[in-house]
């Protein structure tokens, strides 16, 4: 008889994190937004090059064959496919599912919350995630463009160095010889980004990092001024990621295009090709309204708001008890 049958949360924790998931859909009431269900179960997964599904298979009455659905690392897809349907402003509290994810900030369920603002840009819905979560902590914002958190704290452009130089920064950063015989350019970027400048974020701010490089924001629209950046935005407290978000990409053609391109980079690393979510593509050539969304992770919010050191502290059943 195993001894894990009780939660990891104290009940305490239980109760404070309800708290919080009732501020969040008062302030969505209170905002005139819709709140959504959509499948967790889908017949696609994400070409996402740095995020992996779990699968499994279903066979029951009208499918004999067996059928390979995935479980969703968001409802991002299926919720553009209802603002392509016209519905408006739209937000979803849901669980979702990561492969290769355990650990202090990661457990392979975890509860999501998204949501898309019909009309915003990425800098508005910044404003609204900031109201947002002012009714839950007490924090102090700040934002800072990625281009300029490279100059503050590594003090070069990544936007226009050239390969070599970040080859060079990079070995001297940390990353070793290894960094000297890397040729992709956003692992090198990535890695220093996570490794150099995430912890260097003052931990009495929440940072809002905005204008990733466009290889970085296949979901995202370029900028209008500068086509090396696109409108894609991180939310971190105490170097944690905490949110991740986009003025919304509306193109079809172009969404088509970067998928494939994902594809391409997946066979480049030895990861199977994903079929393409021809559901969301036919939904964005019906056209998806100008909008911004963005994801937050509920189980780390919960954890900071209540600052707490793991977020096995936060939810009743992580993998280990599950």
């Amino acid at each position: 008889m195993t001894s894990n049958w009780a939660p990891s949360a104290t009940l305490a924790s239980l109760r404070q994190r309800a708290t919080i998931l009732a501020a969040i859909r008062d302030y969505f009431a209170e905002q005139d937004v819709l709140e959504v269900e959509t499948p967790q179960l889908s017949r696609h997964g994400i070409t996402d090059v740095y995020l992996q599904n779990l699968e499994c298979v279903f066979q029951g009455p009208g499918y004999p064959e067996p059928l390979s659905l995935y479980l969703q690392t968001s409802p991002e897809y299926a919720m553009k496919r209802l603002l392509c349907a016209g519905s408006g402003s739209i937000y979803q509290i849901a669980k979702a599912f990561r492969d290769d994810e355990s650990g202090r900030l990661h457990n392979p369920e975890f509860t999501l919350l998204e949501w898309y603002r019909v009309g915003f840009d990425h800098h508005q819905l910044m404003d609204d995630m900031q109201a947002l979560l002012s009714q839950i902590v007490e924090w102090q914002f700040e934002r800072i463009s990625y281009q300029q958190a490279f100059q503050r704290w590594l003090e070069f452009d990544p936007l226009s160095a050239p390969l070599g130089q970040i080859q060079q920064i990079a070995a001297t950063q940390g990353l070793g010889d290894m960094a000297l015989t890397e040729q992709d350019r956003d692992f090198l970027l990535q890695w220093l980004f996570s490794e150099r400048i995430e912890p260097r974020f003052a931990e009495q701010k929440a940072m809002f990092v905005f204008d990733f490089p466009a290889s970085q924001a296949a979901l995202a629209r370029l900028s209008e001024t500068d086509n090396r950046v696109a409108h894609r935005f991180e939310l971190y407290y105490r170097g944690i990621e905490l949110a991740n978000g986009f003025f919304e990409l509306a193109d079809a053609n172009e969404q088509r295009q970067r998928f494939e391109q994902d594809n391409e980079r997946r066979i480049q690393l030895g990861k199977p090709p994903m079929p393409l979510d021809e559901a969301l593509l036919a939904a964005l050539s019906h056209g998806l309204p100008s909008c911004a969304g963005v994801a937050m992770g509920i189980d780390r919010l919960v954890m900071l708001a209540l600052q707490k050191q793991h977020i096995d502290e936060v939810v009743a059943f992580p993998l280990s008890r599950a």
